[in-house]
């Protein structure tokens, strides 16, 4: 006798539609306006020091990024946002005066410090310090850092020079403008003379005609 299969009841294709359509949300991360320049994964580290006790606290495992700014070419933010909850661990400028020191004679780990980082919203000198995967990885993000550096650098010459340069313009500027009005003098001096004189002249006819008559 052959096997008789049963085949079960089949669930036919069911569409709901949602009682509740949400717009699309647009989320700003106010990078927007700045061009990335460098990314790497790190962990990052915080030196904690309330007067009691030191000590090196994690701040998070992310991606570091340098970021240069669309709106103004001579400032370089660096931003470090944790994995998955993507909360700032990092976020300053860089300038500089910063130096950046291998932690503990190590290859692949660095410290520095800011005079104001923003991660916690409000400014607040930190001592940083950052841990790469290799010695490869924390190479590459030196080199950023210290490029970035360099170009703050000649930004700042550059705007040093330009205050000069414009003086000497508005200084041959008035030199011109000085000659200009020595120009008019002279020839509002040469005006008033040719007019006295020809009052003067006019005067001694008038004098010549009384006395003929």
């Amino acid at each position: 006798m052959a096997d008789v299969k049963e085949d079960g009841p089949t669930s036919p294709d069911v569409h709901f539609e949602p009682i509740v359509k949400l717009a699309p949300v647009e989320i700003k991360t106010l990078e927007e306006n700045e061009e990335e320049v460098f990314r790497i994964r790190a962990k990052l580290f915080r030196y904690f020091n309330n007067g009691e006790s030191t000590e090196w606290k994690e701040r998070g495992v992310g991606d570091v990024k340098i970021l240069k700014s669309n709106n103004d070419e001579t400032k370089y933010r660096l931003v470090m946002r944790r994995e998955k909850t993507f909360k700032l661990c990092a976020n300053h400028y860089l300038l500089p005066s910063m130096e950046l020191k291998a932690n503990c004679d190590s290859d692949r780990a660095f410290v520095w410090n800011t005079p104001a980082d923003f991660a916690d919203e409000e400014p607040k000198a930190e001592t940083l310090a950052i841990r790469f995967a290799n010695a490869e990885n924390a190479k590459k993000f030196k080199t950023a850092f210290q490029d970035c550096q360099e170009r703050l650098t000649s930004d700042e010459k550059k705007d040093e020079e330009k205050p000069a340069e414009e003086t000497d313009d508005v200084a041959e500027k008035l030199g011109d403008l000085t000659v200009k009005d020595d120009n008019k003098e002279d020839e509002s001096k040469a005006e008033e003379e040719s007019k006295t004189k020809e009052n003067g002249d006019a005067k001694e006819e008038s004098k010549d005609e009384t006395t003929e008559k």
